[in-house]
């Protein structure tokens, strides 16, 4: 990771990330540990769009999901008793949500490219959901 990312890596956590990860921690009801592999979210070329495609790709669909799961009481305690971590990552350039979302040991893992498919938010927060009350 250049300059150029760190600059946009400290900006987006300093300016953005913080009300996403407010509004991760109220629709899960806890607070979630988030473990974000910041240096293999780019790719050089759309360094211009992340502010836009992160929270759209990253944040948003975990928040509508847990959102969904924690609608009821049985929802909250199982999402509080499962999930222990979520672990963000770009190691595949993964689009399909189908691929980039896995649950195993307490740790959800998005693995998906920071930009492909960036508009389709209720497609992943549908495969996330589904994916989350089979395992829980």
């Amino acid at each position: 990771m250049g300059l150029k990312e760190k600059r946009f890596t400290q900006t987006f956590q300093e300016e953005q990330f913080p009300q996403l990860k407010a509004q991760i921690v109220a629709a899960a009801g806890f607070d979630v540990p988030l473990s974000i592999e910041w240096e293999t979210l780019f790719e050089d070329r759309f360094l211009h769009l992340y502010n836009d495609s992160y929270p759209k790709i990253y944040f948003l669909p975990l928040i509508e999901a847990f959102k969904a799961i924690t609608a009821d009481e049985m929802g909250k305690e199982a999402l509080a008793e499962s999930l222990r971590e979520v672990h963000i990552i770009n190691t595949k350039d993964h689009h399909n949500p189908k691929n980039a979302y896995s649950f195993a040991e307490g740790i959800l893992t998005v693995d998906h490219s920071p930009i492909l498919n960036a508009d389709n938010v209720e497609e992943r927060v549908t495969v996330l959901t589904d994916l989350l009350e089979s395992k829980l």
